[in-house]
């Protein structure tokens, strides 16, 4: 049975207040941890070398604002703790996960990306919480972040407690996986730190090195995202690279491979948010549906999804890779064919070698029908 709460003027007892905290945070499905604002000095130096490398690509915005990303306070002068959230996303219905993977008729979408935006459901949580706090003890300074500032999120979750960074740089926990999103709040309490999560658990495990479909994790702790198909498909605007297209597969936003093949995740959590629910039926979409949407179509299935943010250029460049990748089809290949007049250059460029791709198939095909049948 829980201690009643002492008023808002008699709060002395941080260590207190910081386990109420988890509990409020659990009725908003959060988990939480605490941290103090300073970022270990080896965080600063793999994000300095990561970027000296130029495995950023063209995320420009990773090289701003460095003073920033090594010293949290400069978002808020005030800061005493951060408190690092993290909140499940993986859903019951995404069991199919690897079934539409490897039916390559279909599109994959990231798993993350299926329901709502999550940066406004992680962010309204994050605001309950801290009205809640407010409520209970009274005004402070606080300021909620969900991926939207340069903030070293990673770092500062594993400080908290929240998880270990693994050999694929994301954020992995022994009995919750990696099927989460992070989110930090900087406030002025002096709440006490946890204790930072152990050295990596990955231990010999390299499967998310071997089974990347490009390469992306060069070595363990890195990542070139030149190579990854999340940065392609979500973050990079241009024509993307020949020799990388036939691995993308029918991966058309975004890439989970590490971490379906991660076995921390068998222990993952189902969300029980019901913003992250699938929407329209986007886990197991066949390519050609998708292909067919009109722009519009395109905007309105994808309203308060992370999709959308791409825009309809990218998607479609995304898709004509995927359908160039996708079993040989005389419907693919009349489809593509009928594209062309009516795409921007950047999707012309991709139609023209998928086309390619399938005619090749098709030529395959008949040749072994030809002589062997």
């Amino acid at each position: 049975m829980n201690t009643p709460l002492k008023t808002k003027t008699e709060y002395r007892d941080y260590t207190r207040l910081a386990e109420q905290i988890r509990q409020w945070a659990q009725t908003l499905e959060l988990t939480i941890g605490f941290a103090s604002p300073d970022i270990p000095a080896h965080h600063r130096q793999q994000l300095s070398d990561w970027l000296a490398a130029g495995y950023h690509g063209e995320m420009t915005f990773f090289t701003r604002n460095q003073a920033t990303r090594h010293d949290p306070t400069q978002l808020q002068p005030d800061t005493l703790c951060i408190i690092s959230a993290r909140l499940n996303y993986w859903h019951q219905e995404s069991a199919s996960t690897q079934a539409t993977l490897n039916n390559t008729n279909l599109g994959y979408i990231s798993r993350y990306a299926l329901g709502r935006d999550y940066h406004k459901v992680l962010r309204q949580k994050l605001k309950q919480l801290c009205q809640k706090i407010e409520t209970e003890m009274g005004a402070f300074s606080w300021r909620p972040f969900t991926d939207s500032a340069p903030i070293m999120e990673h770092a500062l979750a594993e400080q908290a407690g929240l998880g270990f960074i693994g050999k694929n740089t994301l954020l992995i926990h022994p009995e919750a996986g990696s099927t989460f999103f992070l989110g930090e709040i900087l406030c002025n309490l002096p709440l006490p730190s946890d204790k930072p999560s152990e050295k990596c658990g990955c231990g010999p495990c390299t499967n998310c090195l071997t089974d990347c479909p490009t390469g992306a994790i060069i070595a363990p702790f890195t990542v070139d995202a030149r190579r990854c198909i999340s940065y392609l498909t979500i973050e990079y605007d241009g024509s993307i690279d020949e020799r990388l297209r036939p691995l993308m597969g029918n991966r058309i936003y975004g890439c989970d491979d590490c971490q379906l093949t991660c076995p921390w995740n068998k222990f993952s959590q189902p969300t029980q948010t019901d913003d992250f629910a699938i929407r329209h039926q986007l886990d197991q979409q066949p390519l050609l549906t998708l292909w067919q949407w009109s722009e519009a179509t395109f905007l309105a299935k994808t309203e308060g999804s992370p999709i959308r943010r791409i825009g309809y250029e990218k998607w479609r460049r995304n898709i004509a890779i995927a359908l160039g990748n996708a079993p040989q089809s005389p419907e693919i290949l009349l489809t593509l064919k009928q594209a062309l007049a009516t795409s921007s250059e950047l999707v012309k460029e991709h139609i023209e070698w998928a086309i390619n791709q399938q005619q090749t198939s098709l030529r395959s095909i008949a040749i072994i029908n030809r002589y062997y049948l």
